[in-house]
């Protein structure tokens, strides 16, 4: 029993000291093999490939469009409200207690038109009275008159008689201006849009609650505030689109009147164009949106503004080049101007017709072949 374990002991010593010997030896081997192998490989190639030509490569598929002028347009989008060209609060000249309302929300006036009264009674009895004196004053300057002709009576007479005449004629005058100021008389024509009078009512000059509103919608002006980063860029004159959204409609227009104050409270100037209401029903403080057209090229290249990519060098699109009888894709750096609503001008860098890169141009490289 001691011999074998003795042996078992001896031969477990020996398979220890030979496992490394063998892992080396088997590296050593693998290694020739490899070498072995590569030198087979490079012989091959250059059997097949004896110029040392590149394999040919995968072509890329793409589509394209060809680089045409075009006229590119920017514009400036605000929101605006709309009002009428002529839209006035029309109130009382002097106070006094409401007599009579002649119009309603809705009613057709013309210029000049009565709409309410204030009570003159007052006024209208003084004017009486001075009416009267004044037929006596008439009748005693005419009789004076007649003598004066015959040269009898003194000169002194005649001229008083004139003078009580004249005062009362023109005091007559003033009275009958200060009846008239007891009217509310439309400036305009239009419709009445507010009546918050009401008989016997305290109505004085200059409270809202004593103004009759009348609008004259047949030209509509559209306003809107614009940044003041956009005051050398906008004139009187640009080019506009007004759109209503609530009705559907787009409208041309101009510009016909851009301020010259700043506010400084928002730092915004106002605009407004003018519109005829005949195609489109408008009604004040409806919602608008202008588009103002600030700047035109009538020579560039529009393509959308994905299609651009950027480097350290810049901008550039992918421009589809023909190569004997392959397409190669080249990267060519441009140079950009303005872009709208997803549109870019393309300044340099391209010429018409050259094949713009438009689809699969993600993860391109210069060089690269491509199909379409």
């Amino acid at each position: 029993m001691k011999k074998i374990i003795i042996y078992s002991a001896l031969v477990a010593f020996l398979v220890s000291c030979s496992a490394p010997t063998d892992k080396k030896a088997e590296l050593e081997k693998l290694k020739v093999q490899h070498d072995e192998l590569a030198t087979k490989i490079a012989q091959l190639e250059t059997e097949i490939n004896p110029g040392g030509v590149k394999a040919e490569q995968k072509a890329v598929t793409v589509k394209t469009t060809d680089a045409a002028e075009c006229v590119f347009n920017h514009y400036i989008d605000v929101q605006g409200t709309v009002d009428g060209d002529q839209n006035i609060a029309v109130s009382p000249q002097m106070p006094g207690i409401v007599t009579a309302v002649y119009v309603k929300e809705g009613t057709q006036v013309k210029k000049g038109q009565v709409l309410a009264e204030l009570d003159a009674q007052v006024l209208k009895q003084s004017l009486e009275e001075v009416n009267t004196q004044l037929a006596l004053a008439t009748s005693i300057f005419q009789k004076q008159s007649a003598l004066w002709e015959k040269k009898i009576g003194s000169e002194i007479q005649y001229l008083q008689a004139k003078a009580g005449k004249e005062s009362l004629e023109l005091r007559a005058s003033t009275m009958k201006e200060q009846l008239q100021l007891a009217k509310i008389v439309s400036p305009i024509s239009g419709t009445v849009e507010s009546v918050p009078l009401r008989v016997g009512q305290m109505a004085s000059p200059g409270m809202p609650t004593s103004a009759i509103r009348v609008i004259n919608m047949n030209v509509a002006k559209i306003s809107a505030d614009v940044a003041e980063t956009y005051a050398t860029r906008i004139k009187n004159g640009n080019d506009a689109m007004v759109s209503f959204p609530d009705l559907g409609k787009d409208i041309e227009t101009k510009l016909n009147f851009t301020s010259r104050f700043i506010d400084p409270t928002n730092r915004t100037f106002k605009v407004e164009c003018k519109i005829s209401s005949k195609d489109v029903e408008l009604r004040a403080n409806m919602i608008a949106y202008i588009k103002i057209k600030d700047y035109t090229n009538e020579k560039a290249f529009c393509i959308p503004v994905n299609y651009v990519q950027s480097n350290q060098s810049g901008k550039f699109v992918y421009v589809a080049k023909q190569n004997g009888n392959e397409w190669n894709a080249e990267q060519r750096n441009i140079k950009t101007g303005m872009d709208y609503n997803g549109i870019i001008e393309i300044l340099e860098g391209i010429t018409s017709g050259e094949k713009i890169i438009t689809s699969g141009f993600q993860g391109l490289n210069a060089g690269e072949k491509v199909v379409f």
